[in-house]
């Protein structure tokens, strides 16, 4: 295939999910509203939470919480820690921009696509991969979330590319990987050299696979 795009997952593949930052900002959340962070926890990963807040707004989705505690809340305040969060927690992976700046200098396009909280859409210019990325779709503003098909559709829309032109590359959470194969593109599985993958059931992926970003162009030839 002549590969015309590189899409990338966000957390987990181009950039480690800041679990330390996260539990902390929830704990700072509980202090503020008077509540026990197990109590916040119930809820913010309670049944349905998850799809809510990642295809929403940010604002909605922490004061849906308050709101079902019973406990009164600055929103905005809470709002300005989270984007405090997500400027700390988009931390490139090793040898992950080089690879971004080498694909564009090689004339291919670079995407995202990532399930996540408004406030990484909210502050993403800000952030060291905007320079390097053509196109960022975001589920929290597009209002899908991997694997729904429109989600993929919507970055090769944006990068001008058909998917049997892409390569899309995750560590597989969400079945991002059958969602972009379905859509006719060439799924990636990343992992850390040595360690199975993150995600259950893909131990034994078929596919293609690499175990740094930097790799990607191994796949390029």
């Amino acid at each position: 295939m002549t590969v015309r795009a590189v899409i990338f997952d966000l957390w987990g593949t181009l950039a480690r999910w800041p679990e330390a930052e996260s539990g902390a900002f929830r704990h700072r959340w509980a202090s503020h509203v008077g509540v026990r962070v197990e109590d916040i926890d119930a809820i913010w990963y309670g049944p349905g939470a998850y799809e809510r807040r990642e295809t929403g707004s940010i604002a909605s989705a922490i004061g849906s919480v308050c709101d079902a505690l019973g406990v009164r809340a600055d929103v905005d305040e809470l709002v300005s820690w989270r984007l405090d969060f997500a400027r700390r927690g988009l931390v490139p992976s090793p040898g992950a921009l080089s690879t971004l700046d080498e694909l564009q200098m090689r004339g291919i396009r670079v995407g995202v696509i990532t399930n996540c909280t408004e406030d990484v859409a909210l502050v993403w210019n800000e952030s060291p991969f905007a320079r390097s990325v053509d196109a960022a779709v975001f589920s929290a503003t597009a209002g899908w979330m991997k694997p729904d098909r429109r989600i993929y559709e919507r970055a090769c829309a944006e990068l001008g590319v058909e998917p049997s032109d892409c390569l899309f590359v995750g560590d597989g959470a969400n079945d991002e990987l059958p969602g972009a194969q379905q859509v006719g593109m060439t799924p990636v599985l990343i992992h850390e050299a040595g360690q199975d993958p993150v995600w259950e059931g893909l131990r034994e992926w078929s596919g293609l696979r690499i175990t740094s970003i930097p790799h990607v162009l191994d796949l390029l030839g």
